[in-house]
Formats: structure tokens, C-alpha cells, sequence
């Protein structure tokens, strides 16, 4: 029986399991494929944009004034946009294959959402400043208030000094009311979990739609006709503290369920308690969001205008005492001055719009230097600080070392007298101070001898 072995068989069976593919070469003296960075501008898309941009442009006002009967400023706007997504895919599918004119499809669309927001925020950003250019030139708008000027008074007498005082004064004790109530809550909604803490999400959801006139009606029935307090920034503050409170609840309890568990589970696992990680752990991990939240808070309170209409009433002079009295906020100055017919008065009013516009925006940046910093990223003080107190801990930790040691190398001994008991490195069974022993000059008695131990048979 003669047995032939194929070497196509045993190679087959000795080769890998997994096979690459070969390399094939687009052909000879083809150029070698150069990877492209799509997430770089380069020259022909710059070119690709402004050529679908002017050819938009051009087709749109030929539709509209030579062919279509319309002249809408928004119908415009509309076909000016398709026509330029339109051709940008076209010009950049002669360069580009399927996917690339997709990608940079959506790209152009992302970046046109933005420009819109943004031109949008620009718009009434500048609408208010610009009609209220008059009274912000003044010097006078920023230092006194409208109790001795009427509304046939030019620019250069009154101001918004007692708005500024009064938005300041009530936004201040509103927070100083929201932030530790909304933020004790939402520790609690993540810390404390039960079928309470379920209910009290559900209510806090629901008050985050809470209509403004209504936080104004219950602090009005409340704290003004059932208590008997009069009209004064105090209830107004109240007023604001119930429309902020859900919103700093519901944004600081998303922004706590972010915490990664696992550092929590580390700090319990260094033996830290509930609090203890709550306060060292979570609520620094959390910084920033907490910060937007409290900012989103203040944002929809500072704005309001029923409700501090309804609880403070209005006032023309100077009023710094929050707990008595009316007082005015910047938000109902513009709501009653933009209601008279004259020009210097609604400049006023747009003046305090612009002027309440830029509080905010102070508030953000301040709430971006103080909580804008990543988990952990300290700064240059803070850094400065850590150093030095690792240097005092280090110094500390090595004198305790050497004391230690100090310690150990020398131990004075001291004798013992009669009746006194043995030290723990002195051996049992020797009379140190007794009649006869060697404190007296006696001889000492002999040590008993140890029995023997039986050792057990050996096991079969």
C-alpha cells in the first residue's frame, strides 16, 4: 500500500487560520493614497462654500423677482438656505465621494443652527441696546433714581439706581434661600432613595412648569394677606425663591446622578460615612454643574416681572431696605417705563433692559471663574497650598519616625523595689525583692524545671 502526501495539504493545514489580504496596488506609477483630515478647513472647501453661497444668492433673486410673485422676507430667507445646501452638495461631490458630501452636508447644517442662535442672541442683544444707547450714555442713568423726575425730563436727570439696588438686593436673598434648600434636596433625592423621595421628584417636576403669576398669587396670599406683612423686596425675594427652587432641584439632581459610583464606592472603601463622601466627594466632583444650575436658577428669577409686581408694588425713589416698604427691580422699571408715550422714558426702559441683559451675563462669567474648572483641576493657589501642607505633612510624619526610633534605641531601666510588680521583660519564677532573693544579698532560688512534654504516638 504506498501512501502520497500532498504538500498543498500539509501546507494548507499548517498555515494560520487568519489570513490578511494582500496589499494591491492601484497600478504602476499610481500615486500612493494620502489619508485626508476631515476635520480641517481646507482651500477648495472655503471656495466651495463661497461659490454655493453667491450662486444661492443669485438664483434666490432671480426666483423672487423675475419668476415667482413673492417678496416675503422670510420666503427668502427659506429658499436661499435650500438652494445653498443644494449646490454646496454638488461642488463638493465633483472633489468628494457618497459620504464625504454627507458629512460636510451635516457640517454645514451644524454650523448653520449655531450662526442663527447665535445672530438671534446678537439681535436682542443689540435691539436693546441700541434703543437704549440714549440713557446709557449718561452717567446719571447709573446714579439716581426717577423720585424727582418726570416723563417730560430730559436724559440727564433720573436713573435706574433704585431698580439696580432693589434686582440686587432680591435675587441676593432669593439665593441665599434657594441654593442651600435646592441643594440639600437633590442630595437627598440621590442619597436617600424610598417612595419619599419618588413623591418629592414628582412634585418638583411639576413646579418646574409653575406659571410666574402663580409664585406670585401664593406669596401674595400668603405672606401679605394672611400674615399681614406689607409690600416689600422681602416678599418679592420669597416670590422668586418659588420659582427658582425647582429648577436648581431638578438640575442639581441630573447633574449629581453624574458622579461616577465608583468614587464613591472608593471613599467608603477608605472608610469615610454617607456625609462625609457626600461633602468631600460628591459635591466637589459635581462643582460645575452645580454652578450652571444655580445659574439657570437665577436666570429665571432675575427676569420676572408679575411676580414682583404683585408682592413689592412699585416705587420712584430709593428704597435699600428690603423688608419694609415697596421697592423696584430692573425688570418692572422696563416693564413701567416702556408704557409711556415718551421717547425719554422708553429709552429709560430699554436702558434698564440692556443694564439687567448685562447683570446676567456678569453672573455667568463670575459663575464660569468660580465653577468653571474640570473635577479635580485646582488652581494656582490651590496648588500652592497642596504643596505646602504635603511638605508640613512629610515633616511632621518624619520627626514622629525619629522619635520613634529615639524611643526604642533607648529605654531606661529602672530597678524595682519590694512588692512591686515585674516588669513585662523580666522573667517569672525569680524573686527580685523578697527576703533571701537578690535584693537582700541572698542567694536566689531555683528555677523548677520545665515537665516534659508527651508526644503523641505516631499514626500508622
Amino acid at each position: 500500500m504506498t501512501v502520497t502526501t500532498h504538500p498543498t495539504a500539509a501546507a494548507a493545514a499548517d498555515a494560520p487560520r487568519t489570513l490578511c489580504p494582500e496589499v494591491v496596488p492601484d497600478g504602476p506609477g499610481a500615486p500612493a493614497e494620502q489619508r485626508r483630515n476631515t476635520s480641517s478647513l481646507h482651500a477648495r472647501d472655503v471656495l466651495a462654500l463661497v461659490g454655493a453661497a453667491a450662486a444661492a444668492l443669485g438664483l434666490t433673486s432671480l426666483l423672487f423677482g423675475r419668476v415667482l410673485p413673492f417678496d416675503a422676507p422670510l420666503g427668502f430667507t427659506v429658499v436661499l438656505y435650500l438652494a445653498f445646501m443644494a449646490l454646496y452638495a454638488v461642488l463638493v461631490s465633483l472633489d468628494e465621494n457618497g459620504s464625504a458630501v454627507r458629512a460636510r452636508l451635516a457640517q454645514a447644517f451644524v454650523h448653520s443652527i449655531a450662526a442663527l442662535l447665535l445672530a438671534a442672541l446678537l439681535l436682542v442683544v443689540g435691539y436693546a441696546i441700541v434703543r437704549g444707547r440714549e440713557a446709557l450714555a449718561h452717567l446719571n442713568f447709573f446714579t439716581e433714581d426717577m423720585s424727582g423726575t418726570g416723563p417730560l425730563d430730559p436724559l440727564t436727570q433720573g436713573g435706574a439706581l433704585h431698580a439696580i439696588v432693589g434686582t440686587l438686593e432680591q435675587i441676593g436673598i432669593a439665593l441665599a434661600i434657594t441654593v442651600p434648600l435646592g441643594l440639600a434636596c437633590a442630595v437627598f433625592l440621590n442619597e436617600v432613595p424610598g417612595r419619599y423621595a419618588r413623591f418629592v421628584r414628582t412634585i418638583v417636576e411639576a413646579m418646574t412648569a409653575l406659571p410666574s403669576i402663580v409664585a406670585g398669587l401664593f406669596v401674595y396670599a400668603t405672606w401679605i394677606l394672611i400674615l399681614g406683612h406689607d409690600k416689600s423686596g422681602l416678599a418679592a425675594a420669597l416670590a422668586l425663591s418659588v420659582m427658582m427652587l425647582p429648577i436648581v432641584i431638578r438640575a442639581s439632581d441630573v447633574v449629581i446622578r453624574l458622579v461616577p459610583g465608583s468614587l464613591k464606592e472608593a471613599s467608603y472603601a477608605l472608610g469615610a460615612g454617607q456625609w462625609r463622601t457626600v461633602w468631600t466627594v460628591v459635591l466637589p466632583t459635581a462643582r460645575s454643574g452645580l454652578t450652571t444650575a444655580v445659574i439657570l436658577g437665577t436666570a429665571r428669577g432675575i427676569g420676572e416681572t408679575s411676580p414682583v409686581l404683585l408682592t413689592s408694588g412699585i416705587a420712584a425713589g430709593l428704597n435699600a431696605n428690603p423688608v419694609e416698604g415697596p421697592q423696584m427691580s430692573l425688570p418692572l422699571a422696563t416693564f413701567s417705563l416702556v408704557g409711556y408715550p415718551d421717547k425719554t422714558m422708553i429709552a429709560r426702559g430699554f436702558g434698564c433692559a440692556a443694564l439687567l441683559m448685562g447683570l446676567v451675563l456678569l453672573l455667568f462669567v463670575l459663575a464660569r471663574v468660580i465653577g468653571g474648572r474640570a473635577p479635580g483641576q485646582l488652581s494656582r493657589a490651590q496648588q500652592h497650598r497642596r504643596v505646602l501642607a504635603s511638605v508640613r505633612d512629610a515633616e511632621r510624619m518624619a520627626a514622629r519616625a525619629e522619635q520613634r526610633e529615639q524611643d526604642l534605641t533607648a529605654e531606661p531601666v529602672e530597678p524595682v523595689g519590694p512588692g512591686e510588680p515585674l516588669g513585662p521583660g523580666e522573667p517569672k519564677g525569680v524573686d527580685l525583692g523578697g527576703p533571701g532573693g537578690p535584693a537582700s544579698g541572698g542567694p536566689a532560688p531555683l528555677a523548677q524545671p520545665a515537665e516534659p512534654r508527651s508526644e503523641p504516638p505516631p499514626r500508622a
